[in-house]
C-alpha cells in the first residue's frame, strides 16, 4: 500500500416563466479502466496504490468526472433578455480498475465484490452530476432578466447561479465520500475485504 495512496476518489430583477417546457435529455456514462495486476487481494491494492488515477495529492481507486455543454438561445424581449432554449449535452466518466490477468478463483469472486461496490459509488457521484445539471435547466430556462436588451445582465445573473449550483454539488460529493471512506464506511470496508481476503 502506497502513503500517499488515497481510498477512492460544481442585483438583476429577473422572473422565471413557469409555462416553458424543459427539454428531453440522457447522459452518456462511459467507463475508463486501467490496468492493474496481482494474484491475490493485496496484490491487487498495491497495484491500484501504484496505477490509480491521480487526483490532488494522491492516487484514488476511481475516479468521476464529466463534461457539460449547453446549447444556449438568448431572445430580447421587449427590454428583457429570456433564455429560451438551454439542452445540455452531458458527458460522464468512471475510470475503475481493471485486472490485466484472469485470477485465480476465490481472487476473482473477492474483486468481483470490491469492483461492484467501487463502482456503486462512482454511480452516486453520477447521480448527483446529473441532478445538478436538470437543477440548472429547472433555473434557468426562461429565465428572465429585465432592462437587458444587450442580453449582458442574464449572463452575469446566470454565472453566479451556475457557481451556487457547482458548488452545492462538489459539497453533496465530499460529505459523501466523508462517510463512505470514514472509519467503518463502505469503502473502507470493501477495502478490507478484498486485502485481507484470497
Amino acid at each position: 500500500m502506497t502513503k500517499s495512496f488515497l481510498p477512492c476518489a460544481i442585483a438583476a430583477i429577473f422572473s422565471l416563466a413557469p409555462a416553458v417546457a424543459l427539454a428531453e435529455w440522457q447522459a452518456v456514462e462511459e467507463v475508463r479502466p486501467y490496468s492493474i495486476s496481482g494474484k491475490s487481494g493485496a496484490e491487487l491494492y498495491e497495484s491500484i496504490g501504484a496505477r490509480g488515477p491521480q487526483v490532488g495529492i494522491g492516487r484514488v481507486i476511481a475516479h468521476t468526472t464529466f463534461k457539460l455543454t449547453w446549447t444556449r438561445k438568448y431572445e430580447v424581449q421587449g427590454k428583457a433578455c429570456v433564455i429560451t432554449t438551454n439542452r445540455p449535452k452531458l458527458i460522464i466518466t468512471y475510470t475503475l480498475p481493471k485486472a490485466s490477468a484472469a485470477l485465480p478463483a476465490a481472487v476473482g469472486s473477492s474483486w468481483e465484490s470490491f469492483i461492484a461496490g467501487v463502482a456503486a459509488h462512482e454511480r452516486v457521484h453520477g447521480d448527483t452530476i446529473k441532478e445538478m445539471v436538470r437543477e440548472i435547466e429547472v433555473m434557468s430556462i426562461g429565465l428572465t432578466v429585465a432592462d437587458d436588451p444587450d442580453c449582458k445582465k442574464i449572463r452575469i445573473e446566470l454565472t453566479q447561479r451556475l457557481g451556487e449550483i457547482s458548488a452545492k454539488q462538489r459539497q453533496r460529493g465530499r460529505d459523501f465520500d466523508k462517510v463512505e471512506m470514514g472509519d467503518g464506511g463502505n469503502i473502507q470496508q470493501l477495502i478490507l475485504k478484498l486485502v485481507n481476503g484470497p
